[in-house]
């Protein structure tokens, strides 16, 4: 049966049954009637599968099963713009996307993904023929694994080193895909990657070395809001070991902690190869494919790949696994199906309305630049050598190789002209400025041939001597995926190949030079930061990224993004990478040292004063709350977002704890001399840590310290507040 043939059959199938029982005809069985709890209905489709069906069922890329119409998923990707073999809106990269501290503009974002993810859905369904991919509505995204290290690869795809930013993150991410309708599911997320993992090298192999403590403490709570809170449908887990046991087959993890600690009522999902990689890499020799496979499903993995299909059939005869444990997973998977409106007649699915129209839609565009330039952190800028007046610049120099390069990032769909950033000055410029531009740089060495020392020096001189001639000079640098990606950690945190002696030279002939990144994870680059006049994180930004920057250096916009990571100021203040503990000098939390710019860092245009901090209590019991609230006022002359921080500290502890740690932000908008409450809500179970002991969070009772400011280093209003033991 063609696959044309199936399409139509599936979006018929509901429809006919219906119609037919509305006849006085054979009733249609069950699990087709929209009328039933979705409950009963999968669970009369799990009673007319075969186990050779059920099997199937539980490969994401399997065979469709024409006796029911029920086609294979196929999954599909999101993370900042739906990947489809035609061009979608592309937002920028999910670093970026932290950088707004815009839980509310995350969720817009998200929202807008899930647009075009169903008007694509709905596009092939609405013309069966078309040629182009088909694909479901389970999508892998977000990632939500924290950045405790600076060189992990894939920093780009991440909200970012905080569990609590990336947990406000990632449930507004989260609620934005799926939707809240109260029946139907808009689309299925998927949170990656369950959990520890943030380091490429050998990932299908090595294991993680996780104290108890650290495990619920800093690697396990965002991932818990995400489940409990953004109620997502799926988890991955990832390809390391925790503590020697593979995570596909760990069952502290994936059924005791995620669907027996957390109640999580979706499915979880093997990362691709992920059996393969316990027989040929954990378990290397030591394993045969059907003890992998039922190894997985007891553990509490209940989707995965061709081995699967293939084994699962054999183990379950073998009694390796039950067939009860097999239904278990069937259930778990066909349930967020239905969810889905998969089985129900299109009318009956609100989001089978919408228009293919939004894909690339205008207003899909305009919110791509806004979240770009809301991304956007002003790192330094002495004596406000920014923002520019475009109106007095007769000559911009835009040097270096990020000028003319658009890096989309990892995971990403095909953008419609995006813009770079030397197309963002020229848009942006006065009429009849002249804007000059050399490379000058490379980032790293080309697929081709590799320049050579004297090349690489000419085109230093190039750029320095276009520099001198010019009013201004904007230097783009950065990384590129060659340099940081998934399966690639970075070898430094200094920026690549000559672009360091590119801004030297700059900087020598014109003072007068804003320095742009253009990356992911922190470079360390103490040397700019102290003698450029500006320097600007602009991240991976999309694309609309060209545009944001120039309206930022040209003043168009203020700009408010804060870092949701640490930039160390040398790779001396790092931990090595196989060392899990992050109270060992990872993160602002426990960093040694004075970092080269703190978490949650940015500058504006205006300036920010904050009133007097009020507790609505000073003393409470551990099972309470009280709400922390400061007046903010914008004593600038023009207008612009502050980003509100809330930290916290213990000032006594029996165990080592962070010397800040986030536990509330807000971003607001204010006018010139316009003042306004920020009221931020910290129940005391926020100040709680993880008992080895009892194997639970306590509040320890005592005195915490209360601080409030613009970053985690710059604390404009402190506070205490006491816990008192139960009675």
């Amino acid at each position: 049966m063609t696959r044309h043939v199936l399409n139509r059959i599936w979006t018929l199938l509901p429809i006919l049954a219906a119609a037919a029982a509305a006849r006085g005809q054979t009733p249609s069985p069950p699990y087709v009637d929209p009328e039933l709890p979705v409950d009963v209905r999968v669970h009369d489709l799990i009673s007319r599968l075969t186990l050779e069906e059920k099997a199937i069922l539980l490969d994401h890329d399997g065979p469709d099963l024409p006796r029911f119409a029920i086609r294979a998923d196929k999954w599909n990707q999101c993370l900042h713009g739906v990947v489809w073999d035609r061009p979608t809106t592309m937002f920028p990269v999910p670093i970026a996307m932290a950088a707004t501290w815009d839980p509310n503009l995350i969720h817009e974002v998200t929202t807008a993904i899930s647009d075009e993810a169903r008007g694509v859905y709905n596009l092939w369904h609405q013309q069966p023929q078309l040629r182009a991919q088909h694909k479901g509505l389970i999508y892998r995204a977000p990632v939500i694994n924290v950045s405790r290290n600076p060189y992990w690869g894939r920093i780009n795809e991440c909200f970012g080193e905080d569990p609590f930013l990336t947990g406000r993150i990632g449930v507004a991410y989260i609620k934005g895909l799926q939707g809240d309708d109260p029946k139907y599911l808009k689309l299925a997320s998927t949170l990656k990657h369950f959990a520890v993992n943030n380091v490429e090298k050998n990932r299908q192999s090595l294991s993680a070395t996780v104290s108890e403590r650290m495990l619920y403490e800093y690697w396990l709570p965002h991932f818990r809001d995400c489940v409990i809170e953004g109620h997502a449908q799926s988890v991955m887990a990832s390809y390391n070991a925790i503590n020697g046991v593979p995570n596909n087959i760990n069952k502290l993890l994936l059924t005791d902690i995620l669907k027996t600690q957390w109640g999580f009522e979706g499915f979880v999902v093997s990362d691709l190869g992920g059996v393969k990689t316990m027989v040929e890499g954990h378990q290397k020799g030591n394993m045969s494919y059907e003890a992998a496979v039922a190894r997985s499903l007891n553990a509490g993995c209940d989707f995965s790949d061709k081995e699967f299909r293939s084994y699962i059939p054999g183990a379950v005869r073998q009694g390796l696994v039950s067939e009860a444990q097999l239904d278990d997973a069937v259930f778990r998977i066909m349930r967020t199906r239905f969810r889905l409106g998969e089985f129900d007649p299109p009318d009956r699915v609100p989001f089978s309305k919408i228009s293919p129209d939004v894909i690339c839609s205008p207003a899909h565009r305009n919110l791509a630049l806004k979240t770009a330039r809301e991304s956007i952190v002003l790192l330094t800028n002495k004596d406000h050598f920014l923002p520019l007046d475009a109106g007095k610049l007769k000559t911009i120099a835009v040097i270096g190789p990020h000028a003319t390069m658009f890096t989309a990032g990892g995971y990403s769909g095909r953008a419609v002209n995006p813009v770079t950033p030397l197309d963002g000055i020229r848009n942006r410029a006065a009429p009849g400025t002249q804007v000059l531009y050399t490379k000058g740089a490379q980032i790293a060495s080309p697929r081709g041939r590799p320049q050579t020392p004297a090349e690489l020096d000419d085109g230093v001189r190039q750029a320095a001597k276009l520099a001198a001639g010019a009013d201004v000079a904007i230097v783009f640098v950065g990384t590129t995926l060659e340099i940081e990606s998934e399966g690639r950690d970075r070898a430094s945190l200094a920026l690549p190949g000559n672009q360091q002696q590119l801004i030297e030279a700059v900087l020598a002939v014109n003072p007068k030079t804003v320095v742009v990144e253009l990356n992911a994870g922190p470079l360390a680059v103490p040397w700019i930061a102290e003698h450029a006049p500006a320097l600007v994180e602009a991240w991976w930004a999309g694309e609309e990224g060209g545009n944001a920057i120039a309206d930022v250096i040209f003043g168009n916009t203020d700009p408010a993004g804060r870092l949701p990571l640490t930039v160390y100021a040398s790779a001396d203040q790092v931990p090595p990478q196989d060392e899990y503990d992050v109270t060992k000098g990872f993160t602002y939390m426990y960093l040694k040292g004075k970092p080269l710019f703190a978490f949650g860092h940015g500058l504006n245009y205006t300036n920010f004063e904050y009133g007097p901090l009020k507790l609505s209590a000073q003393r409470i019991a551990d099972d309470e709350k009280i709400s922390v609230s400061v007046d903010v006022k914008n004593v600038g002359s023009r207008g612009g977002d502050e980003v509100v921080q809330l930290y916290v500290h213990q000032q006594a502890s029996p165990v080592p704890r962070p010397i800040k740690e986030l536990r509330g932000f807000q971003r607001v908008s204010l006018e010139a001399g316009q003042s306004k409450t920020v009221t931020m809500e910290l129940p005391a179970q926020k100040l709680a840590f993880y008992d080895v002991n009892s194997h639970r969070f306590v509040v320890n009772p005592g005195t915490f310290d209360i601080m409030v400011g613009s970053s985690s280093a710059d604390i404009r209003r402190r506070g205490q507040l006491e816990v008192v033991a139960p009675r």
